[in-house]
């Protein structure tokens, strides 16, 4: 079975692939200090709760904090016996090179979600993934990644002006009723909810503008859901496109090694 794991800035995903379907999805907070032995014992405990039967036997890291990778793949040696494939690294093939400028390196995650994208509905896309930041990656129409747009994520706003106006309280994200807050919680949900579908909206349209073709976009990450509520901002929603993505090189650099 092939374990992926997704490392992001504020959690870790790892999901259970069995080759047909994933068989559990499991979430921690990302800390570049934990050990493998701690991320073994999370895991293994999970797992038995669940009553999962999975004897893994390769994974798959796409991490955009490179503090965690080396805890990550002591893990996956050290009680699976496998050497884990690395997005981002040398040794890990992508289906389609990105074409961007020399020497930029793009994030493993953006290179996760077009792969997963291009896999599920061909080229020609825009995946909006609501993260820490919020990403816009644009999908050619033969699957290579060609650029995109990075904005602060929902939270990261909130948090912001939470801790630059002292007089402001930490809120929640939610959709709310009116856009008209009477009161200061209201505000700020207001803010932040059609702030968003709004930056989506003028983005996306100045994304299929520039690029001259017609585009599907695609809605992924937590918040995706939220934001796509009565509000036709996203042709899909895919949760675990990500996920996907890991699946997709996976089998790709296997297939190339045989």
């Amino acid at each position: 079975m092939l374990l992926c794991i997704d490392c992001g800035n504020t959690n870790t995903v790892f999901s259970i692939w069995n080759g047909e379907r994933f068989l559990c999805t499991l979430r921690t907070s990302t800390h570049h200090a934990r050990t493998a032995d701690a991320y073994f014992t999370w895991f293994h405990t999970l797992v038995q709760h669940y009553g999962i039967e999975a004897k893994i036997s390769d994974v798959i890291i796409s991490s955009t904090v490179p503090r965690v990778v080396w805890n990550l793949r002591v893990f996956a040696d050290r009680f699976f016996g496998a050497r884990p494939l690395v997005v981002g690294k040398p040794e890990c093939v992508l289906p389609m090179a990105p074409r961007v400028d020399a020497g930029t390196t793009v994030g493993p995650d953006r290179l996760v979600n077009t792969a997963g994208a291009f896999d599920r509905h061909g080229g020609d896309l825009v995946v909006v993934d609501f993260g820490t930041a919020t990403t816009f990656d644009v999908v050619a129409e033969d699957g290579a990644y060609v650029g995109g747009v990075i904005a602060p994520g929902p939270n990261l706003s909130l948090e912001a002006l939470h801790m630059g106006a002292a007089a402001l309280p930490h809120v929640d994200i939610t959709r709310p009723e009116k856009v008209i807050g009477t009161n200061t919680v209201g505000c700020i949900q207001a803010g932040v909810f059609w702030g968003y579908v709004g930056l989506v909206q003028g983005i996306t349209e100045r994304i299929r503008a520039e690029y001259g073709r017609p585009m599907k976009v695609i809605g992924t990450g937590g918040l995706a859901p939220l934001f796509a509520s009565g509000e036709v901002l996203f042709d899909l929603v895919e949760e675990d496109l990500t996920m996907h993505g890991l699946v997709v090189i996976h089998k790709h650099n296997k297939e190339l090694s045989q």
